[in-house]
């Protein structure tokens, strides 16, 4: 007996000896890097190139191509490899001890990283909710005249975004890359017929199945459900946070599984969004544990610096890409925390509000691991509104609250120039939150407020447009000042509607219901947005 054993034990050993593993071949160097900086647009677009001008930030080793011929030779060695980063500068393969071994030996290879964190595996205390599963310059103005906001317009309006709106700024010009689960119907019902008319939708693709079907009924509707919440739109019902921008769709996760190749998917779909020029990254997505337990995490983890997926996103964001990322829904989990890539220190991370402000009690507590205050900032999150195939539906996560606010970023860039720095925007926006300086664990800065930081950057300089309006409240006239000459002057209801048409500096207003309105001057080829109450 005590033989037979012994041959089970050693028959075991031999089995977890010979167990493979996720592991990342970090190449040495990239040997053709001369070629890419002798023309970048051999890898990079124009507009991606236009990026890094505009903000200046200079090409690097990371912008280059990775080695095809170090990827033959690793396939050669008998391992399949699929995915890849150039920004990590390697590739991912399933490997044994012995097999990582010999990787690590190679001369072209650096060394050899495995996903696991906890080789024994073990059994967890208790199971945690997979966070996947919920939950321009001026000349590109397009001023929208007739939203009519319907449901959306309380979430829209906790943001202060809807004077961004009526002062003509909807996210035209911008473009925002959605990395998510799938986005079943996008291609047909007409909450995204809007976008699909006016040519919106700019690139699609499927990192998880490696084709560019992103629209398949059997995709999580998940991704399509974040994307309704900036693009979508129906009459009279909805309008989303930014219905003028383009967008990328790109699948990166399978919301069948949770598997450590999924935070891979996330950095070659981040990689190819660059290389499009994306402005805007939104992703509702985050990762603590898997389905193989030896890849979970722990809060020590999440310090920005640990994670595949949180290195990556750091990358992304020093590309002049503004990157959002949700929170996660573990508030009121045993794990607490925000996870990742929300620990990345460069990416703008969302947590969850109610309607009256409150922080939703399921929205994942900061700061990082490594004391970075996280979320940044915060938006509506519990029963939020979103467009999606014929209708429009609510629901509840950071996941929503994300892509609400990722909306409204494109709104606020739009309306400046892209010159200015992304750190630059994403400090004016923590500085224009309504918490700040303070913060909370759940909130960070707290609730986002898109037109008051617009006009801290753009209307600094009060000089350029003197205006007073007044009286306000206002009952039969509304008296505009200013010592320039006035081109027009618009008046919008709640809903965004035009109302009223005039061009003089005393505007009647006596027609108009008692109640809250936004009036908008153009003088000097300048506009000025304001609120007003009609008494």
């Amino acid at each position: 007996m005590r033989k037979i054993c012994t041959i089970l034990i050693l028959s075991f050993s031999l089995i977890v000896a010979a167990q493979t593993e996720l592991v990342f071949v970090f190449f040495k160097d990239k040997p053709n890097k001369a070629a890419f900086y002798s023309n970048p647009l051999s890898e990079l677009s124009q507009k991606s190139l236009d990026r890094r001008i505009h903000r200046g930030i200079a090409l690097t080793d990371q912008d280059a191509p990775i080695e095809t011929a170090y990827m033959t030779n690793v396939q050669n060695l008998g391992f399949t490899v699929t995915d890849y980063s150039k920004w990590l500068n390697g590739v991912a393969v399933n490997a044994t001890p012995a097999q990582i071994q010999t990787l690590s030996q190679q001369s072209y290879v650096d060394h050899v990283e495995s996903f696991v964190r906890n080789p024994n595996g073990g059994k967890r205390s208790q199971k945690i909710e997979k966070f996947k599963e919920f939950d321009k310059e001026f000349s590109n103005r397009e001023p929208m005249t007739d939203f009519n906001y319907g449901n959306s317009l309380a979430q829209i309006n906790q943001i202060n975004l809807r004077q961004l709106h009526v002062a003509g700024f909807a996210g035209s010009g911008m473009s925002i890359a959605v990395i998510d689960t799938g986005f079943p119907y996008v291609n047909t019902g007409s909450a995204f017929s809007r976008i699909r008319a006016k040519s919106r939708i700019k690139a699609t693709y499927n990192f998880v199945s490696k084709h560019t079907d992103v629209y398949s009924t059997s995709l999580n509707s998940h991704g399509a459900m974040c994307l309704g919440i900036i693009g979508g739109y129906i009459d009279g019902t909805f309008v989303g946070s930014a219905p003028n921008a383009d967008f990328y769709l790109y699948a990166s996760e399978n919301a069948a599984v949770e598997i450590p190749e999924e935070q891979l998917y996330w950095i070659e779909a981040a990689e190819e969004a660059d290389r499009k020029g994306v402005d805007i990254i939104s992703t509702s997505l985050g990762y603590t544990e898997f389905d193989d337990s030896r890849y979970d995490y722990t809060y020590a983890d999440m310090n920005g610096a640990t994670t595949f997926i949180s290195r990556g996103a750091q990358i992304a964001s020093e590309k002049g890409i503004f990157i959002l990322i949700a929170a996660g829904n573990e508030g009121q989990s045993s794990w607490h925390y925000i996870s990742a890539p929300a620990d990345a220190a460069g990416v703008f991370t969302i947590g969850a509000v109610t309607s009256s402000g409150a922080s939703s009690g399921f929205s994942s507590y900061g700061p990082n691991a490594a004391g970075v205050i996280k979320p940044d900032a915060s938006a509506r999150g519990t029963n939020t509104y979103y467009a999606y195939n014929n209708s429009s539906d609510y629901g509840s996560g950071t996941s929503f609250a994300t892509p609400l606010a990722a909306g409204g970023v494109a709104c606020f860039m739009q309306s400046l120039s892209s010159t200015i720095p992304v750190n630059t925007l994403k400090q004016t926006l923590r500085q224009n939150a309504s918490l700040y300086p303070s913060t909370d664990d759940q909130k960070g800065y707290g609730i986002l407020n898109f037109y008051t930081t617009y006009q801290t950057l753009a209307l600094q300089d009060v000089a350029k447009l003197p205006m007073t309006i007044y009286p306000n409240p206002a009952k039969d006239f509304l008296n505009i000042l200013t010592d320039k000459p006035i081109q027009s002057v618009a008046i919008y209801d709640v809903l965004g509607r035009l109302i009223k048409i005039d061009n003089k500096s005393s505007v009647n207003i006596s027609a108009l219901a008692k109640g809250n309105y936004l009036i908008k001057v153009k003088a000097h080829e300048q506009e000025w947005v304001e609120k007003f109450i009609k008494e």
